[in-house]
């Protein structure tokens, strides 16, 4: 019976520090300049969607604009960045902040 109230307390403060490491999810949005149409959109959809820790992206043509929500803990604005270039694309960082909210 000890055993389980032993166990039944580790599980508890388990589960309080995995709550406390909540993921750092940022939001970045990118200038595209060679994203002009929308077969170049849909190179950029099809490529950028393979970049690790992504979690959501939108692309917009008349903008030339890429937002991109990501892991923190998991990529960066630079990885990011080379992501594109591995597609001959350059993208450059208009705004760069944390995400307000994320779902799963």
């Amino acid at each position: 019976m000890k055993a389980k109230k032993v166990l039944a307390t580790l599980v508890v403060a388990l589960l309080s520090v995995t709550a406390v490491m909540a993921k750092d999810f940022r939001t970045v949005v990118f200038k595209v300049e060679q994203m002009e149409c929308p077969n170049c959109e849909r190179k950029v959809k099809n490529n950028i969607k393979y970049e690790k820790g992504l979690k959501d992206f939108t692309t917009d043509v008349k903008s030339q604009t890429v937002t991109i929500t990501y892991d923190a803990g998991k990529t960066d604005v630079k990885k990011l960045q080379k992501g594109f270039k591995k597609f001959k694309y350059e993208a450059v960082v208009v705004k760069d902040e944390k995400a307000t909210e994320v779902k799963k």
